[in-house]
């Protein structure tokens, strides 16, 4: 066994001194208070990210795929599938889905009430992932390729404004010369907690754009693309756009909504001063507790000296100490962290406004690499925030810390 760790466990982890021992106790509650904030923080930061950009990639896709146009309105001119960018796409690496769609807008007629929306058209292939934790009655559409059909489904918020129920039946108005009027069966009621896109989107089937816009089975106003890491999907957009046509164009959820992102972004500035600032009141107790140890084992490095200890030999003595003190905070702040992180996972007992938060509860991501590389830049940092302060063992001398009381 290492002679510095050896006396460290055997004489410094013998003290009886009730100052010392609050000091101690202090500082091990200080870093896992410390962590447990750290990791909270992460893990709401992270949910939060991740829960915005997967609800509005349920909408609209990680990656959109159209016709170069200059036009502003969500209705895209027309360009021809595409059956071999499919297949490719599909194959890709990291790429989880791909589909075609469709946008027109409308306006739905239910007794009195009138309520403007976009009709997304999706066909059979459209993935409803996103869908299927959001649905609050009914279910998702089940589309085919042969029959044209008038199920769609519906936000909590239109079926709520509208007195819309599941088989319930409606009129929606399209804005086009001559004016078109299309009947439908609500078949599933969704709530996202997105408000921008609740109020606003009504999925069916594309078959019914097509005849509206008079294209053939073969037009599309687009595709959209999911992938499997969102941090990929830069690499992955530049990829698409290399491979489609010059008369296309290749846009990610970065690039259509630029403000939503440059927010999210902002957030990772949050954590970094909140871990910075945690690791600080940790170090800095630690700190403190070592100047506290060292005062009381004066005596004792004194001894130490005077049989052949080398400075070097002696702070690391306190600083293996130190560090073992540091493994009891953490391993505290582990289970405060955790715990506290888990228990709001699956039982959300802190629940949050949905029109405000754009979700019903605050959320959570439990990345455990993440908090495994915490752990250890928090044990890092406290080791070498340690070495500078125990330099004062240096400048005790053997004969003084003898005679000292």
């Amino acid at each position: 066994m290492n002679f510095e760790y050896f006396i460290s466990k055997r004489f410094l982890k013998e003290n009886k001194k009730k100052f010392s021992q609050a000091a101690l106790r202090l500082s091990v509650l200080s870093i896992a208070l410390g962590l447990a904030t750290m990791i909270l923080s992460i893990s709401i930061v992270i949910g939060f990210q991740q829960s915005i950009r997967s609800k509005i990639a349920g909408f609209d896709g990680h990656i959109q795929v159209s016709k170069y146009d200059f036009n502003s309105s969500m209705e895209l001119p027309p360009i021809m599938r595409d059956k071999g960018l499919e297949l490719l796409v599909k194959d890709r690496d990291g790429i989880r889905s791909i589909s075609p769609f469709a946008y027109k807008g409308g306006v739905i007629k239910s007794d009195e009430i009138i309520q403007g929306c976009v009709f997304k058209g999706v066909n059979k292939n459209y993935n409803w992932e996103a869908f299927e934790g959001w649905i609050q009655l009914g279910s998702v559409l089940n589309l085919n390729d042969s029959i044209k059909s008038n199920t769609v489904l519906i936000s909590k918020e239109i079926s709520n404004k509208l007195n819309l129920d599941i088989d319930s039946s409606f009129l929606m108005y399209f804005m086009q010369d001559p004016p078109r009027i299309r009947k439908f069966t609500v078949g599933g009621i969704y709530q996202s907690g997105f408000p921008d896109f609740d109020n606003r989107f009504v999925f069916g089937d594309l078959k019914h754009i097509q005849k509206l816009n008079q294209w053939n089975k073969n037009q599309i106003a687009g595709y959209e693309i999911l992938l499997d890491d969102f941090d990929n999907m830069d690499s992955q957009t530049k990829w698409i756009y290399d491979e489609i046509d010059y008369n296309l164009k290749a846009l990610n959820l970065n690039q259509r909504y630029p403000f939503i992102m440059d927010w999210l972004k902002l957030l990772d500035t949050n954590v970094y001063f909140i871990l910075g600032l945690m690791i600080m009141i940790s170090g800095i107790g630690m700190i403190a507790t070592l100047l506290i140890l060292i005062l009381e084992k004066t005596k004792f490095i004194g001894s130490m000296k005077s049989m052949g200890a080398s400075n070097a030999s002696i702070r690391k003595i306190f600083i293996y100490h130190s560090i073992y003190l540091s493994f009891k905070g953490l391993l505290w702040g582990n289970i405060i962290g955790i715990g506290i992180a888990a228990l709001q996972l699956y039982f959300k007992v802190i629940p949050l406004d949905a029109n405000t938060y754009y979700m019903d509860a605050i959320p959570i991501n439990l990345n455990f690499s993440y908090i495994i590389a915490l752990n250890i830049g928090v044990l890092l940092i406290i080791a070498l925030m340690m070495w500078w302060p125990s330099r004062i063992i240096t400048r005790i001398s053997p004969v003084k810390a003898l005679r000292y009381e």
